[in-house]
């Protein structure tokens, strides 16, 4: 599952960098929540790198209109070749979503909490960020004209590691991984290697206030740690 996350233009200007030598262009967003619009990485219509904001809830290219209705901001990477909204963009539109770091919710086993929900922040522990695969696609308005772009961050099964806090996680790529994830080349046998449940680098699981579980908070106060962090260790491709 990943349906919060932060983005921080500076540091992630500095992995960009070293793996398309673009710039983040920002704005930052310590709260990103699905439907809002996001910067992710593609490659153009002649296979160079580029950065365009799209809207985080997918809206497949055939959808009658843009509406909600159905959950489409994650895609299970276990059914994204059969899927009818996600199998072409799988094939064709493949994007990777640079974030600082996401939110998750575990539920706390103690009798005494009442079975509330603790949010994490999962950020890496040195890496200035980390590099999600996801798909998009391009809906043209039959009335109104204009296009929307979306995309979906694809999911898989936690790592051992992130286990604890749920029992999804986003497909994480380190830098290599990112460039074959974009790459038109790659065989759907490469590409659904990728998305394994594995942790490229270190991370730190940070339990952070109940601030971050309203998504119009995008202040810095949802980071705040209200307790230590958890060591994720990255696992070897």
């Amino acid at each position: 599952m990943c349906g919060r996350f932060n983005v921080d233009s500076d540091p992630l200007s500095r992995l960009l960098l070293e793996l398309v030598k673009l710039r983040h262009p920002g704005p930052d967003n310590h709260n990103a929540a699905p439907t809002e619009t996001i910067v992710v990485l593609r490659l153009d219509e002649t296979g160079a790198p580029e950065l365009v904001p799209m809207r985080w809830w997918l809206t497949p290219h055939w959808a009658k209109d843009a509406g909600t209705r159905y959950a489409m901001f994650n895609a299970r990477s276990e059914t994204v070749e059969r899927s009818r909204a996600f199998r072409e963009p799988f094939r064709k539109r493949r994007c990777v979503v640079p974030v600082s770091g996401f939110y998750e919710w575990a539920r706390q086993p103690d009798a005494g909490s009442g079975g509330r929900k603790l949010p994490y922040y999962i950020r890496p522990h040195e890496a200035p960020g980390m590099l999600l695969a996801g798909i998009w696609d391009r809906w043209r308005d039959p009335d109104a004209g204009g296009t929307l772009e979306s995309f979906a961050i694809l999911t898989t099964d936690a790592a051992e590691g992130l286990a604890f806090v749920h029992d999804r996680q986003p497909a994480m790529l380190g830098l290599a991984e990112a460039r074959r994830w974009l790459d038109p080349e790659a065989s759907t046998e490469d590409l659904k290697a990728l998305l394994s449940s594995r942790v490229p680098v270190d991370l730190d699981a940070v339990p952070v206030s109940t601030w971050v579980n309203n998504a119009r908070h995008k202040d810095l106060r949802v980071l705040e740690p209200i307790a230590d962090p958890v060591a994720v260790a990255a696992e070897p491709s």
